[in-house]
């Protein structure tokens, strides 16, 4: 995980406007206004590595309420498309969504039913493995 999230930064695009990161107490509201707990590693990611910007990919952040990437929002939108409501968006990526379970187990799900990504990948067993699988592959890209 600490490898992970030091190549995340090491990598990392430079913006114009730096992305900040989240503290506990911010992630606690977010998950009263999910209604559902974060799962530890999102949690992780979110604390130490949410301000990372790489590729085309943009996973969920929560300090910016009016980001595209806002979790709660793509979550709302997520879910009134379908997508069950255990699951927790990570990452929009067409008209899909990688989502994790309360488990760590993230799937994708493609607008319609859970199932392979375009890449023909079903899951992954942590959000550590999707990063380093899926999210660092396309950046390089």
């Amino acid at each position: 995980m600490e490898d992970i999230i030091d190549l995340l930064h090491e990598l990392s695009e430079d913006v114009p406007v730096a992305l900040e990161l989240p503290d506990d107490d911010l992630l606690v509201e977010i998950e009263e206004e999910l209604l559902l707990s974060l799962p530890d590693d999102l949690r992780v990611y979110l604390l130490e590595a949410s301000d990372v910007v790489l590729g085309s990919f943009e996973p969920v952040t929560v300090t910016d309420p009016r980001s595209h990437t806002y979790l709660p929002e793509v979550a709302a939108i997520m879910w009134n498309e379908g997508m069950p409501r255990h699951l927790l968006p990570v990452c929009q990526a067409g008209s899909g969504c990688y989502c994790i379970r309360e488990d760590g187990v993230i799937l994708y799900w493609n607008g319609e039913k859970l199932g392979k990504d375009p890449e023909g990948n079903k899951e992954w067993q942590n959000l550590w493995e999707w990063i380093r699988d899926t999210w660092l592959p396309q950046a390089e890209e």
